[in-house]
C-alpha cells in the first residue's frame, strides 16, 4: 500500500507541504520553519522540487501534459508571499536569494507573455511564426521544448479570455 500523498498545509516529518501546481498538477513544495526572526514570525527553507531550479528555467507544459502556466504563476506568487531564506531545488545548486530567483522566474514568463501578446496584437496567427519570434533566443535543439512552453502560454491566454480564436498550424 502506497503512503498517502500529503495535502496542502499538512505537516510531514517536521516539514509543511504546500501545493504548488503548474509544472505538474500534483506538485508540492516543502517548508522547513527556521527560528531567525526577532518579531516572532516564521521564516522558511523551501524544498522546491521542480517548481524552481538552481540553474535555468523549469519547463511548464499545457494541461494535456499535466502542466498549467496559470497555476504555475499562482504557485510562484504563493512562494513570493512567504519569508523564504533559502531554496533547495530538485535540480541544481541551492538558491541563497529566494526573492530574486522567484522574481527572475516571474519576469521570464511575463517577458515571454508580453512578446507573445504583442505579436498576437499585430495580427500574427501562425504558431510557427509566433515560436520563431517570441522564442528567437532559444537554440534550435531546444525549439521542441520552447514549442511546449508556447502552448502553455497560449492556453493561459485562452483561460484568461485573451487568445484570438483564429490561430493556425
Amino acid at each position: 500500500v502506497a503512503p498517502a500523498r500529503p495535502t496542502d498545509d499538512e505537516l510531514v516529518g517536521g516539514l509543511r507541504a504546500i501545493a504548488t501546481p503548474g509544472h505538474a498538477d500534483e506538485h508540492l513544495c516543502f517548508l522547513l520553519p527556521i527560528a531567525d526572526r526577532t518579531d516572532g514570525g516564521t521564516s522558511y527553507v523551501c524544498f522546491t522540487g521542480d517548481l524552481i531550479l538552481g540553474e535555468g528555467s523549469t519547463i511548464v507544459g499545457p494541461r494535456d501534459m499535466g502542466g498549467s502556466l496559470l497555476h504555475y504563476m499562482e504557485s510562484l506568487r504563493r512562494l513570493e508571499g512567504l519569508d523564504l531564506k533559502l531554496l533547495y531545488p530538485g535540480h541544481g545548486p541551492e538558491v541563497h536569494d529566494p526573492r530574486a530567483k522567484i522574481a527572475e522566474y516571474v519576469e521570464h514568463r511575463m517577458m515571454r507573455e508580453r512578446r507573445l501578446v504583442a505579436a498576437l496584437d499585430r495580427g500574427e496567427r501562425s504558431r510557427a511564426a509566433l515560436l520563431a519570434e517570441v522564442w528567437d533566443d532559444v537554440p534550435e535543439p531546444l525549439r521542441g521544448a520552447a514549442a511546449i512552453a508556447m502552448e502553455a502560454h497560449l492556453e493561459k491566454l485562452d483561460d484568461e479570455g485573451r487568445l484570438p480564436a483564429d490561430l493556425r498550424d
